[in-house]
């Protein structure tokens, strides 16, 4: 099988297709080359102006927690400023992107194709902000690693709008960020701020939406990302995110470790007789040391990988959900919203249809029938076949 040639590959051997002036780096640690170089640095050996680098959720080297970010510093290697856009938008946003004195912006970091994953929110909020300020943004293309032929799950609310969603894409969207780049810019960011961003991709070469290649090291896009199938199972579990349950932080198991510390061992045999497809579950005791439930014990379980192809991870999430309330009548899973705010498991799930069936006892296909459909991409943003 050829190997994938990223955005950034493609740019360090081509600069020219980048373009001149005082040029800005979007990125964290998970913008390497195939030999795990730094983007950055390859970037400027290979002559392109980078004046600035700006830095998402996490910080440049994902030393932070979710929901942290580095705060502004230099990269001591290159001596470059660097800027954190997390948090920023609108106002704010425009005038760290006009004070940084770029004429151009490009953007390299992992996604992993999943809606709530706010990567695909500050590239969203990139584009508004340099259609305002007449900022370019170039996209360096990366493989969406959980592939790029399912698309499934909900669409968003507006009334739901949030930095883990911002406009109604699916759940588990199959797209990578260059492709959300150009269906953003062809129809959300004209709609958020009257008018489209300059924007340019630099695409892929040799991907044919495929699962993330084995032979490619996995660098891990955020703290709690550590492998692959962290990221398989993100759609599912990342919704106990919106409740009171631990969804594995603070564990060597994010994402596939799960429980609360009144949880007990119905959970996994529970679960198991669901018979759903793909995964299976153990029953499993741990103790988060970070996070909901750090230092109390929880008898909850473990989510295992069966059958990749069978695998359904948003109706997963939603049995796990749906089998805790069952065996816990008395307890209230959902996380409190703010004032003002709806509940974050609407914000995750988009709508609030999901906490609203898991309520009232509906069946999984009632739920994932009900609230906004899964929304259509459009033709001209798909970019590889």
């Amino acid at each position: 099988m050829a190997r994938v040639r990223t955005g950034l590959s493609r740019a360090i051997a081509e600069p020219g297709l980048i373009g001149d002036g005082p040029t800005g780096l979007c990125a964290n640690y998970t913008s390497v080359t195939a030999d795990l170089q730094r983007g950055v640095d390859a970037l400027l050996a290979a002559g392109v102006p980078l004046t600035t680098i700006f830095t998402p959720e996490h910080g440049y080297w994902g030393a932070v927690q979710a929901g942290e970010s580095e705060g502004d510093g230099v990269d001591v290697a290159t001596g470059l400023p660097v800027l954190d856009t997390y948090r920023s938008d609108g106002e704010r946003l425009d005038a760290l992107l006009r004070g940084s004195g770029v004429a151009q912006i490009l953007v390299d970091f992992q996604d992993i194709g999943v809606r709530f994953y706010t990567y695909t929110w500050t590239l969203f909020d990139l584009l508004c902000s340099a259609a305002r300020t007449g900022i370019r943004v170039v996209v360096l293309d990366r493989p969406n690693p959980l592939g790029g032929l399912v698309r499934t799950g909900p669409g968003l609310a507006a009334s739901c709008s949030s930095f883990v969603g911002r406009v109604s894409i699916p759940l588990q969207h199959g797209l990578t960020l260059g492709e959300l780049a150009r269906w953003f810019n062809a129809v959300h960011v004209p709609e958020a701020v009257g008018g489209p961003a300059d924007l340019e991709v630099i695409e892929l070469a040799g991907w044919g939406r495929q699962r993330q290649d084995p032979g490619r090291a996995w660098v891990m896009p955020s703290p709690n990302m550590p492998t692959l199938d962290t990221a398989t199972v993100f759609p599912a579990i990342g919704l106990l995110e919106g409740t009171v349950l631990s969804e594995g932080r603070g564990t060597t198991k994010p994402f596939e470790l799960f429980g609360a510390s009144w949880t007990d061992g119905r959970l996994a045999a529970a679960l198991t007789e669901r018979d759903l497809p793909g995964v299976a579950f153990r029953e499993a005791v741990f103790r988060p040391t970070f996070s909901k439930w750090h230092g109390d014990v929880v008898h909850g379980a473990q989510l295992h990988l069966s059958d990749l192809g069978a695998f359904d991870p948003i109706a997963t999430g939603v049995a796990v959900l749906q089998t805790v309330t069952e065996l816990h009548p008395g307890e209230s899973i959902w996380l409190p919203a703010h004032p003002g705010r709806p509940p974050f498991i609407d914000l995750l799930w988009g709508s609030p249809a999901l906490r609203e069936g898991v309520d009232r006892g509906a069946d999984t296909d009632a739920i994932l029938d009900d609230g906004p459909p899964t929304p259509t991409v459009p033709a001209d943003a798909l970019l590889y076949t």
